[in-house]
């Protein structure tokens, strides 16, 4: 039940005054006759022990304010959000992953606050979002110029399970450019599952690509039906790659790149390790593996908090499961 307000604190004060019973005040405001009796026993003048609406609302409300409140973020609760923020993971998978183990956590949106509050008291701790607060960006036509790729499968072609995300084996590729646009890292994720394979190349000609490509996803070629890209010139191989893994090739349209809306977002959590700007030249294939392996044991949301390397094996044991009963 809802606080008593002001006006209802003056009509209890007028119906005192004309000596109505408590009972029949409570009838009148719709309350239960206790809450008049504590009102009035709390709130009213102890000197004179006349009941006063406005002297009732003031010790009302400095009651309510002198109030021990509860800490709902303790300090094990503050560590773990640390301890996972270091570890990259948005409020919001924290907070998830927190629900999936049935560990104790304030929401996301606390989360976010104590970020906030942190940083205004002089913290860092912002530092661990991917975009270290920085609000998005709306994306222009940066990619304007891209070639026209030789015997391209257009994205329509691509049959409609793929859209579903409910077999493995349907992936997305991509490139994440380095500085100057020297050096590269091959981005491939499976839809269905959020597996990333990820390799570094000296530089982005199509046969690069394709080597790397291949590489990448020898381990999974028994699992692959198909690959969407963009239209860049790095895949002008596709032919070749879609022949050697005995799968389908596909093309997104330009500038709709939420048809590869996935490999979008892994490349996004992929430059909170390698920026815009930062050099490739160095990178070690251990460094890139890292992050590999960091990125496929992240909880996400869409899958319940689960890691994608959790849902891919669960998807490949009922897949051999499915073979064995067959």
């Amino acid at each position: 039940m809802e606080h008593l307000t002001l006006e209802e604190r003056y009509k209890i004060s007028a119906l005192l005054e004309l000596k109505t019973p408590k009972k029949e005040i409570a009838e009148q405001l719709g309350r239960d006759r206790s809450t008049i009796y504590r009102e009035v026993g709390r709130n009213a003048d102890h000197r004179s022990g006349k009941y006063n609406a406005e002297l009732a609302q003031r010790k009302a409300q400095k009651r309510h304010k002198d109030k021990t409140k509860h800490k709902v973020f303790t300090p094990s609760m503050e560590k773990l959000v640390c301890d996972g923020l270091q570890d990259h993971l948005s409020p919001e998978q924290i907070k998830g992953r927190a629900m999936l183990e049935g560990t104790p956590c304030v929401s996301h949106e606390r989360i976010y606050q104590f970020i906030w509050q942190d940083k205004k008291a002089g913290g860092r701790t912002y530092l661990c979002l991917r975009n270290k607060g920085r609000k998005y960006q709306k994306r222009g036509g940066k990619q304007a110029g891209r070639g026209c790729i030789p015997n391209r499968r257009d994205i329509t072609e691509r049959p409609r399970v793929v859209d579903k995300k409910e077999r493995i084996g349907d992936l997305e590729i991509d490139l994440v450019i380095g500085k100057d646009h020297r050096g590269a890292l091959v981005t491939i994720n499976d839809r269905a599952t959020g597996m990333l394979r990820m390799g570094h190349i000296e530089n982005k000609s199509a046969r690069e690509v394709q080597v790397k490509t291949e590489e990448l996803l020898e381990d999974w070629k028994p699992f692959i039906k198909t690959i969407t890209s963009d239209n860049g010139k790095e895949f002008a191989n596709h032919q070749e790659i879609a022949e050697e893994l005995d799968i389908d090739f596909y093309f997104a349209k330009p500038y709709h790149s939420w048809q590869r809306g996935a490999n979008e977002n892994l490349n996004g959590l992929i430059r909170q390790y390698f920026p815009k700007g930062s050099s490739f030249a160095e990178i070690t294939k251990e460094a890139v593996e890292k992050v590999e392996n960091i990125l496929n044991n992240r909880p996400r949301k869409r899958f319940g908090y689960k890691t994608p390397n959790e849902v891919y094996a669960t998807f490949i044991n009922k897949t051999q499961t499915v073979a064995f009963i067959t």
